[in-house]
């Protein structure tokens, strides 16, 4: 089954709004009069697109002639071979007074900090990290909420040429070890606690027991949080971050003003700058290896062209520091942004605050997910009449496919007159593959356009492209965000068999997909959670669209139960509903579950069983796992649970009656 495509957009630029805007620019400067004819060029002609990013974008650094060796290879292309440049430099190359972020911790701390004073925490933090014998290719990771000491940490470990990795404290000790453990870091930075839904969480014993099962550790910094001054004599050589020194004299050789320039230790373009991890829900972790050169021109490039982010612009995505959309907004600061950091629930202040937040702030840019959409819809929510949003020019929507629905929400309830850029990507390249766009139309229920310098297609299963047919999202050509690498994946196999088994030389990244009319793009759901029954391939996305509009239904998970049991010779769809409080599931609400699922798809898509749970498993960052739940209800092992935020969720599916016969 395929979306209808409607031809009427949801909204379009004005003329003079789309002129004015950085990608408009682009075009002029390129000669190119279409989006369209400036993505060919920016796949056919990769040498001079990424030169020309690097320079119309501003990238700070020293970019040699070479600009890409062995462009035939996927993976093996290098790029840029000859430059040198720091990743921190170009977020910090503003070190005046205006403001670099504001931080929310619910509706309870709030604190401001200007761009002298993120250099000068940056200059302090870094004394500390090279008193700890840190330097170059060493690992600094953060067990932290989204806070500025995070920001912080962050950019002095970078700027050193240090390799960066955070998780977010609501993983358990498992979860920390599975990942840091790999790396081993030198310094682990920690917090006290968190709020989370007004209540504090204490994480001082859950710090104490990391650090003493991580022999790799020299020096562990708790930043304070829930207490002014935690006690934390339990955890080994732990220092207070409100301890660490200003440093003193000359720290910067020849500095006029030292507290305020940080150093910056210029490194190759394909220097390691973050490790990031797969979700783990069926193994342990990837550590996957990002570098310096190629996050920094694809966070420029999707910023300031597709997310049309310009100075003075304030940025804002709802993430935890374990989402890679973490450290897509604080490159935002290379764009000239002010970032607006928020930890705790989104939904604290009775579903309102991140919307108190956008009106208190003049927040331009607002990021979420297509979860906390379609539940903001579900409570509601009108964010339209109950606040003042002005300022607001574009909202970002990721995690999971956004509905027709939640498109038809955004319009209807937020403001008319947006641009609602739903994305997609992955940890895989800490970026998007199909996003946003400042000059094109919003088509209901697709996603704009594929990414510059990104060749994306869609693939049959023979390999070949097809459009306006569902098939599996590639891209065919390499390009600077590439992963240099898995962590200790010496020969390379992890890697390629991650991305390239599947087609020779091609990155299929996993995502079950359609090309539309508009060249845009629509997400049905992950390849390996596509749904097979009489061997029809059913994206999941195109089942919760339709389950998800009844008022009952706060949240479905649907997944393949082999049929009869242990003979593979089919399967049949299963369907988990979690209800609105107040409701439960009996024959009528079933057969209006199936009705509305037949009569808007097909009768392959309507489910053989609809079963009640109490709750749905999900991701640190919000992604339901249908993969555990499957394993769960065939009586397989979920192999590393730590990985869920609500593992005990997994109970509800575990030997259901219901699926017996």
């Amino acid at each position: 089954m395929t979306y209808a495509i409607d031809p009427t957009p949801l909204w379009q630029p004005t003329p003079e709004r789309a002129a004015a805007t950085r990608m408009a620019a682009l075009m002029r400067q390129t000669g190119h009069t279409t989006y369209a004819d400036l993505w060919q060029w920016s796949v056919d002609q990769p040498e001079s697109f990424w030169t020309t990013i690097w320079d119309f974008c501003g990238a700070v650094g020293e970019r040699g002639d070479k600009v890409l060796e062995d462009g035939h290879k996927m993976p093996g292309a290098r790029w840029f071979p000859q430059a040198r440049l720091n990743y921190a430099e170009n977020l910090l190359r503003n070190r005046d007074d205006g403001e670099a972020l504001v931080f929310w911790g619910e509706d309870k701390v709030k604190r401001r900090m200007s761009r002298a004073e993120l250099a000068r925490e940056v200059v302090r933090f870094q004394s500390f990290l090279i008193d700890a014998g840190v330097g170059e290719g060493d690992r600094v990771a953060g067990y932290l909420p989204n806070l500025p000491e995070t920001l912080v940490a962050m950019l002095a470990a970078t700027a050193l040429g240090a390799i960066w990795s955070s998780a977010s404290p609501d993983f358990g000790v498992q979860g920390v070890l599975d990942r840091f453990g790999q790396i081993e870091p030198k310094v682990l930075i920690c917090v006290d606690g968190y709020w989370y839904n007004g209540k504090p969480v204490d994480c001082l014993e859950k710090n104490a027991e990391v650090v003493a099962r991580m022999p790799s550790l020299v020096k562990t910094v708790v930043v304070p949080y829930l207490a002014e001054r935690p006690e934390i004599g339990a955890i080994a050589n732990a220092v207070q971050w409100n301890d660490i020194a200003v440093p003193q004299g000359d720290f910067v050789p020849g500095a006029v003003n030292p507290e305020n320039a940080p150093i910056f230790r210029r490194v190759a373009f394909d220097h390691p700058l973050f490790i990031m991890f797969s979700s783990g829900t069926t193994g342990v972790p990837k550590c996957i290896v990002h570098c310096h050169g190629g996050v920094l021109l694809q966070h420029l490039k999707e910023h300031q062209l597709h997310s049309d982010v310009r100075p003075g612009d304030r940025l804002f995505y709802f993430t935890t520091c374990g989402w890679m959309m973490w450290n897509w907004l604080v490159s935002g600061l290379a764009a000239g942004a002010t970032l607006l950091l928020y930890d705790g629930s989104p939904f604290a202040a009775k579903g309102k605050v991140l919307f108190d937040y956008a009106e208190a702030e003049k927040m331009s840019h607002f990021g979420t997910s297509a979860k906390f959409i379609d539940a903001a819809a579900k409570l509601g929510l009108t964010p339209g009449k109950t606040h003042d949003l002005a300022a607001l020019r574009a909202l970002f929507s990721t995690g999971s496919p956004l509905s027709p629905e939640g498109f038809d929400w955004v319009y209807r309830e937020i403001k008319q007159d947006i641009l609602l850029a739903s994305i997609s990507g992955g940890t895989d390249i800490v970026s998007c593959f199909v996003l946003g766009n400042p000059v094109l139309p919003v088509y209901r229920g697709e996603i704009q356009c594929r990414g510059l310098g990104m060749a994306v297609d869609v693939f049959d299963d023979a390999g070949q492209p097809v459009r306006s047919e569902k098939g599996e999202l590639v891209c065919t050509k390499p390009f600077p965000v590439m992963p240099v690498g898995f962590w200790n994946d010496t020969d390379g196999k992890k890697y390629q068999a991650a991305y390239f088994d599947r087609f020779n030389n091609i990155w299929c990244h996993g995502d079950f997909s359609e090309l539309t009319a508009h060249d845009g793009m629509i997400i049905y759901g992950r390849s390996d959670a596509t749904l097979n029954p009489g061997g029809v391939r059913i994206g999941t996305a195109e089942i919760y669209r339709q389950v998800e509009q009844l008022p009952e239904i706060l949240e479905s998970l649907v997944i393949g139960q082999d049929w009869p049991p242990g003979k593979n010779d089919d399967v049949r769809v299963v369907l988990f509903v979690k209800l609105q409080e107040g409701h439960a599931l009996d024959a009528a609400l079933i057969d209006r579950v199936k009705k509305q699922i037949r009569d808007n798809t097909t009768p392959r898509h309507v489910p053989a069983k609809v079963v009640q749970v109490q709750d749905i498993p999900r991701t640190k960052s919000g992604k339901i796992v249908e993969l555990a739940v499957r394993n769960v209800v065939h009586a397989q092992p979920v192999k590393n649970v730590e990985a869920l935020a609500n593992p005990e969720a997994l109970a509800f599916f575990r030997e259901r009656p219901e699926l017996a016969d």
